[in-house]
């Protein structure tokens, strides 16, 4: 019974974490746009989070992830951010740790397609990045205010109201 009535928290929280990387990872193209030779991350939204539901659902184990992959993994095993440097001088990025789930092959992040030649083969695409980061953080929004309405209701229902 409680299962039922926290398996849409448990989606709009995956939903969430999800939300959260793809923000990080278009701020980090924003971040980048004036780097030589950078190349622009994303990964598909909905194919990670059906990746992710379905992962979930099954009760498979994050830790094998014998048929996730990148995003997925790292939101399914709680490791949300990137610590990898590609350079021994890097400073080392500290990783956060979440109780959300993880991205698989589809949900991959990958490399955008770059939309205008540049000089500098950077292929951070400016006015894509910033409607990407609009509608993404509207849509977090929209989760969030999700969540924000589900505990509400068990509560009213919780207390015979």
């Amino acid at each position: 019974m409680l299962d039922k009535m926290t398996n849409r928290l448990d989606f709009h929280g995956t939903a969430l974490i999800l939300r959260a990387e793809r923000q990080r990872a278009i701020a980090s193209n924003i971040a980048n746009a004036d780097t030589p030779g950078y190349v622009a991350r994303d990964f598909k939204f909905s194919d990670a989070l059906s990746e992710a539901t379905a992962t979930r659902s099954a009760g498979a184990d994050a830790a094998s992830g014998s048929t996730i992959s990148g995003v997925t993994r790292q939101v399914l095993s709680g490791v949300v951010g990137t610590a990898g440097a590609t350079d021994p001088r890097h400073i080392p990025v500290p990783v956060t740790r979440s109780g959300g789930s993880a991205l698989d092959a589809r949900g991959t992040l990958g490399y955008a397609v770059q939309t205008q030649p540049s000089l500098d083969d950077n292929s951070v695409d400016m006015n894509r990045e910033r409607a990407a980061f609009a509608d993404n953080a509207v849509r977090y929004e929209a989760t969030l205010r999700f969540i924000n309405g589900n505990a509400k209701t068990m509560l009213s229902a919780i207390q015979g109201q």
